[in-house]
């Protein structure tokens, strides 16, 4: 497999590319990115995969994803609503979504992932979520120091014209949701204000 490239900037999303890319399974023949913007992640998940498809709504991050990469057969980019674009059911043994299912009906975003994974494939979601009650504000209050001083060092910085939402559910929520229509799911939150999930596909029903 080819090597992956290298980070050309840096922010709270990409800080959690190095977990997703852990979590792929040996062996990966078919990824999915879900939400794919530019294309940075795909192209290091070739690292891992024989090939890796990203699927995007915004044609300018499909026409960059693309641009970045002529020449490589080994990535494909589909412009389109995840939710209806054409893909192929239990194909992929790996797929991952880093702050989009935040874009989307939430339930219908993890059955469809269900839905696209093979039997003992892995899934990773990032997402965004909103805090509501003090335990929420209390974790937030307390990581904003770190959050701060992390984002100044690295120097974070987003592509100009990534589309963004607002998050409409809360941590709470998107745990309880998670955990009813993934069972087993691994649930994260993670202090530069994400949360992830991670799961199997069972082998069998």
């Amino acid at each position: 497999m080819r090597k992956p490239d290298s980070q050309p900037y840096w922010n709270t999303n990409v800080a959690r590319h190095a977990g997703i890319l852990r979590a792929v399974p040996a062996g990966c023949g078919e990824a999915l990115d879900v939400g794919c913007g530019d294309g940075l992640l795909a192209r290091r998940l070739t690292g891992r995969a024989r090939h890796v498809t990203g699927v995007d709504t915004s044609p300018d991050m499909i026409a960059r994803a693309r641009e970045s990469a002529a020449g490589r057969p080994e990535l494909t980019f589909v412009e389109g609503d995840f939710l209806t674009v054409d893909l192929p059911a239990e194909g992929y043994d790996f797929i991952c979504s880093v702050t989009t299912v935040h874009h989307l009906d939430f339930g219908s975003a993890l059955t469809r992932m269900r839905e696209l994974l093979r039997p003992g494939g892995a899934l990773v979601v990032v997402g965004l979520a909103l805090d509501e009650g003090v335990a929420d504000w209390t974790f937030r209050i307390a990581t904003q120091p770190a959050v701060r001083i992390t984002k100044s060092l690295r120097g974070a910085r987003t592509p100009e014209g990534m589309p963004v939402a607002e998050a409409r559910m809360n941590y709470a929520q998107v745990r309880t949701e998670a955990r009813r229509l993934l069972p087993g799911v691994r649930y994260r939150r993670h202090v530069l204000r994400r949360y992830s999930l991670t799961w199997r596909k069972p082998l069998t029903a």
